[in-house]
């Protein structure tokens, strides 16, 4: 306990539970931190924050598109009109297309980069001068195990995670001189809502990346979540620009 006290944590993509972002906010908060739960589902986001006050916690919770520069400027305003500071920043929204190369539209290939790739983008930028301010920080981005594998069924979704892998060690490099840290965890299959929805929608998938995780079984949001913290926590204060896998195994292959 204790290990992020004092500390300001924003996190996107944090209404679905079970979830990446909401096991992960809520994880922080148990360590100490403070925080803004964001979501384009703003009753989620919510739900979230309200569990985190639930067991004694501090979190505030907005409605946030992550595509959206505007939204970006006032929930970090909200972030230091509120808290005065951030030190963690968790870009974990995301969406998931499931389609062949040949089925995928245009606008479904450029919708996955806007919100996956474009979304991390704009949430660094915005917050950097707040994390300057605060004395630097951690910023922790998810990727995917799709970002650096080829999957079938992926290409999209695998372009915008791949260029959040590699925007994340730029990122690393501008940021050391403020002692803001940068890096990206890349999950494996992960049992959330949004891969519920995948599978139901592709077993075929499911069933081949099943059989490719040398632990042969899924890991769960919690799993993310404690590697979030790691990276998130002065622990990790010497590690920067790195990928980390949670993954079963999967890149090991």
């Amino acid at each position: 306990m204790g290990r992020l006290q004092g500390k300001v944590a924003l996190v996107t993509g944090a209404s679905s539970n079970p979830g990446l972002g909401y096991a992960t906010a809520c994880r922080l908060a148990a360590e100490g931190a403070r925080l803004v739960t964001t979501d384009m589902d703003e009753a989620g986001a919510g739900l979230c924050a309200a569990a985190i006050r639930d067991v004694g916690g501090e979190a505030i919770h907005l409605r946030h598109d992550v595509v959206s520069e505007e939204d970006w400027a006032r929930v970090i305003a909200e972030t230091d009109n509120r808290f005065g500071r951030l030190d963690i920043l968790v870009n974990n929204a995301g969406i998931h297309l499931t389609k062949s190369v040949d089925d995928t539209t245009p606008k479904e290939f450029q919708r996955q980069l806007d919100v996956n790739l474009v979304g991390t983008f704009l949430g660094v930028k915005t917050a950097l001068p707040l994390l300057r301010r605060s004395g630097g920080g951690s910023i922790v981005n998810l990727s995917s195990i799709a970002g650096t594998l080829g999957i079938h069924g992926l290409s999209a979704y695998a372009a915008a995670k791949g260029g959040v892998r590699t925007m994340t060690k730029t990122i690393a490099i501008e940021g050391a001189p403020d002692n803001i840290r940068c890096n990206s965890i890349h999950p494996g299959m992960i049992w959330t809502n949004m891969m519920k929805q995948a599978a139901v929608s592709a077993e075929a998938v499911k069933d081949a990346l099943m059989a490719a995780i040398p632990l042969r079984r899924m890991g769960e949001p919690d799993d993310i979540a404690n590697a979030v913290l790691f990276l998130a926590s002065d622990e990790s204060r010497y590690i920067t620009g790195i990928e980390l896998y949670v993954d079963g195994g999967m890149w090991a292959q």
